[in-house]
């Protein structure tokens, strides 16, 4: 027992560092953020498509947190950054104007980005990659125009800054069952055109 109440100060001391050190670069906090709750939407939605723990895809899951944590935080506290310089007053009028702005502008630059690059952690080619932006970009983007920009519009009105990131990775929970969903029918609409291109010549 003694050993147990040695141990948990010192669990709570190194804790509260952790989180004054993610107070100081809010940027790792949406890192760790992402690199979390990305992989678990994608599981998520492997287990709503079916599958169990014998059968999950983990490295389609291990792509999505390299992928959220490496490159949509980092680029996403870019942009709320420079949203903050250019709008630095904070009420709904510019909240909206923000969540706008960015639906016409980092949106569609992120959904393109993730549909090429996690195409490239897959292995695919270059060609095979601009296939994907191109089937999946448009559908993707109107169903972003309902979903983002009301949340966006709360997260930039009531939310304070350092905090934007880990809300918006949040948000991305049901974002990204979503955007995996998406990924996924690709994937098995080429592996049903595979079985009947091998079915025509057998």
């Amino acid at each position: 027992m003694k050993n147990v109440y040695i141990t948990f100060p010192k669990m709570v001391a190194v804790l509260s560092r952790f989180v004054a050190f993610t107070n100081r670069h809010p940027v790792i906090r949406g890192m760790l953020s992402y690199g979390t709750i990305w992989p678990t939407s994608c599981i998520i939605q492997q287990t709503i498509a079916g599958k169990t723990w014998e059968n999950y895809d983990w490295m389609h899951a291990l792509r999505f947190s390299l992928y959220g944590a490496l490159f949509t935080a980092p680029t996403l506290y870019g942009w709320i950054r420079i949203s903050t310089l250019m709008w630095p007053t904070t009420n709904l009028k510019t909240s909206i104007t923000k969540a706008i702005v960015e639906q016409l502008t980092y949106g569609p630059a992120a959904l393109i980005c993730f549909f090429f690059g996690m195409s490239i952690l897959e292995g695919k080619s270059v060609a095979e990659a601009k296939k994907e932006v191109e089937a999946k970009f448009l559908p993707t983007w109107k169903v972003g125009v309902c979903f983002w920009p009301p949340m966006q519009t709360l997260n930039f009105c009531y939310v304070p800054e350092k905090n934007r990131v880990p809300v918006v990775s949040a948000c991305s929970l049901v974002w990204c069952c979503f955007l995996s969903y998406m990924h996924q029918l690709q994937i098995r609409r080429e592996m049903e055109l595979m079985n009947n291109d091998s079915a025509l010549k057998n």
